[in-house]
Order: structure tokens, then sequence, then C-alpha cells
């Protein structure tokens, strides 16, 4: 009977340690299902506070280097979906980017994180805008850990060539999905 709780035990324990470890996660204090108006960009047509959303990140992988966030929008109407927030060369040791970061002129990214230019062809973050009455766009924010400790790359980046260098970089990524829509007036 001893040999049997013992091994019961030992199964138990293995079995912990090997299916309860934690994931690579990130998650958001100020962003739900739904982005809102705080979030919404200002300008385009549209009139929201633009204000990035806190996020943070835990279970990072083993020989992650640096870090890097992107809101990409692949309903936009452009063949190629819309990029909302680049930023990369986040120090491993960070694990948040508080709300509204992604205001350059406030200084709130992490120093030596670097925020490049977005489709809307400015440097930040710029948030929700499809167009009226197209209907629900899907937004993918993600965490990327990296395997480098910096991209190589500037602010002045288009995001297709930083998404190629995330490509060939990441060890694993989490991400959340949002959605926003603006009716028809």
């Amino acid at each position: 009977m001893q040999k049997a709780i013992f091994i019961l035990i030992t199964v138990l324990t293995f079995s912990i340690n090997v299916f309860g470890q934690s994931t690579f996660t990130l998650k958001s204090e100020t962003l739900g299902g739904q982005a809102t108006s705080t979030e919404e960009f200002n300008g385009f047509g549209c009139t929201g506070e633009n204000k990035s959303p806190q996020l943070s990140w835990a279970n990072a992988p083993e020989g992650t280097k640096s870090f890097a966030i992107t809101i990409y929008d692949p309903n936009a109407p452009t063949g190629s979906g819309w990029w909302h927030w680049v930023v990369f060369d986040i120090p491993a040791d960070v694990n948040e980017l508080v709300a509204n970061a992604g205001n350059i002129e406030l200084d709130l990214a992490p120093k030596g994180a670097i925020q490049s230019v977005t489709n809307y062809g400015a440097k930040g973050y710029g948030g929700p805008c499809p167009p009226e009455g197209h209907g629900l766009h899907q937004y993918q924010i993600t965490v990327h850990a990296l395997k480098v400790d910096k991209l190589s790359l500037d602010e002045n980046t288009n995001p297709a060539i930083v998404g190629y260098y995330l490509w060939n970089n990441t060890i694993e990524k989490a991400s959340i999905i949002t959605y926003y829509e603006r009716a028809k007036k």
C-alpha cells in the first residue's frame, strides 16, 4: 500500500511539474474584448483619445533577450492589413508597457525601446479607426520574445521590414485580440 501511495504521489508531482507549467502570456488591465474611444485614433475621421492600452506579459521563454509589441488589423481594406503599433528593443527585464506608452511625446516607454512608424505614417501608437460601416475589425496585439538584444533597426523602419526581422528572431509570442467598429452615420 505504501508503495502504491508513493507511486501515486510521484506521478502527481511529475504531472504538475510537466503539465502545470505556465505559458508565455499577454494581458491588459485597460483593454477588454472591445476597444473604446480611449484607444481609438484621432484623425482619418476618428475622434478618439488615441491612448495605447496597458500591456503586461509573464513567463517569457528561456533565452529571451528582448521583446517587441505589435498591433495589427488584418481586416483593413488595404490588401495587406494595417500596422497600428510597432515597438521593439524592449529590454528583457521589462514585462509591462504602461497605458499611453505609445505617445512618444510623454516618454513613457521603457528606456531603449524604439517605436517605429505605423501605417499612419507616424511613430508611436495609432489606434483603431476602421472605415465607417466596414464592420468589426480585429486587432491582434502581440508580444514577441526575441533571441536578440536589438533588431538593429531605427524608428523610421517601416512595419513590413520590422515584421520580417521579428519573424526571423521570435522565440515565442503571445497575443490578445480586441475588436472595434465604426457604425455608418
